[in-house]
């Protein structure tokens, strides 16, 4: 364990860049050692020393933060600032190609990218990377684990490289990994997840599809059958592509996922069987939070760190609804970014996040 840590964080541009840079300004950890921050600065804010903080994101101004400035990156930069952890924001593309070369110079690296989440070929495929089957490629797969500390918690603290999750995939996850690994899933009868998430779920750039035209006063559904985080569920919670259909929505809603996810059991249970599992499978998991008197909303966990999870059973026990909330560029992004860091250093779990 130690005091504190040299961090940096690349992306800061983005909405999930600018809420981890909140989180790890106000870290009661890092409050000696503020993040570095790097990213594209042209010749002319070069000149003046960079680009303050405070141009790109005015809510993160403070006295103490407001020197605070986003360089241009190069290796360079890190080694001279002392960086230990360097955390990605950035497209999976970006994170794809620096990654191996953060590892080389001896960095830590949590990427919040799908670049390194997916250990098997064929998940992998949905991204097209052009390094897919090289040597290099896989020696870095093989060092990654994936960012989820309520399941890879041991693994979490001796990696090198953690891969976050997705938004989509830690609400479908986290609320059936405990069911189906205890075995209460009836598998062959299928099970369907879906889920909906605020536009910034899309990351920052507008789209077609994303700009307030469009999604305002509006529900859609996408990437049905196609969905990145599909593989994610697949491998994290041991399913068969067969096994689960996960459909995303978007909401007309700035931020949160809401995910209901219909289940069939093995044999019938009661609203206190599934709870005992779900409280035997958490104990020890500050970031979430169980629902036993009402379902989570998304209003409920916006803007916190937590995962929520709530469940009702059906009268003769054998189905049950679970509906898991959480906001996706917190405990889907940023905010699970730091909880890896804390268990990375030895830390509190949720210093930093409740």
């Amino acid at each position: 364990m130690s005091a504190s840590v040299q961090t940096a964080v690349v992306g800061v541009t983005g909405y999930a860049g600018a809420e981890l840079a909140r989180l790890l300004l106000h870290h009661p950890r890092l409050k000696l050692a503020p993040p570095v921050f790097a990213g594209r600065v042209d010749a002319k804010d070069e000149a003046r020393g960079g680009i303050p903080l405070t141009e790109i994101h005015p809510q993160l101004g403070g006295s103490s933060f407001g020197d605070l400035r986003m360089d241009n990156f190069s290796w360079e930069l890190l080694a001279e600032r002392g960086v230990e952890v360097l955390f990605l924001a950035t497209p999976h593309e970006q994170s794809r190609s620096w990654v191996p070369e953060a590892l080389t110079r001896g960095l830590r690296v949590i990427d919040l990218s799908g670049a390194w989440r997916l250990e098997q070929t064929a998940n992998r495929a949905v991204y097209g990377f052009d390094d897919e089957g090289t040597k290099a490629a896989m020696a870095t797969q093989a060092q990654a684990v994936y960012g989820m500390p309520e399941l890879h918690r041991a693994q979490i603290a001796g990696a090198r490289l953690v891969a976050n999750p997705g938004c989509y995939a830690t609400s479908v996850i986290l609320a059936l990994k405990p069911l189906v690994g205890a075995g209460l899933v009836d598998l062959g009868r299928g099970i369907v997840a879906d889920s909906k998430s605020g536009v910034s779920g899309a990351g920052k750039a507008p789209t077609a599809k994303t700009h307030f035209m469009y999604a305002a006063d509006n529900l859609s559904a996408y990437g049905v059958f196609s969905h990145r985080h599909t593989g994610e569920l697949l491998e994290q919670i041991g399913l068969e592509g067969s096994q689960i259909v996960f459909t995303p929505h978007l909401l007309p809603i700035p931020r949160g996922i809401l995910s209901t996810i219909y289940v069939h059991f093995n044999s019938a249970q009661t609203a206190e069987s599934i709870l005992a599992v779900y409280r035997a499978f958490f104990a020890g998991s500050p970031m979430v939070r169980l629902y036993e008197k009402v379902l989570p909303q998304i209003q409920y966990s916006v803007r916190t760190g937590y995962a929520d999870i709530g469940f009702q059973v059906s009268p003769d026990g054998r189905r049950a609804v679970i509906v898991s909330c959480l906001d996706n560029l917190l405990k889907g992004a940023s905010s699970q970014a730091v909880q890896n860091l804390n268990v990375m250093q030895g830390w509190g779990e949720a210093e930093g996040l409740e």
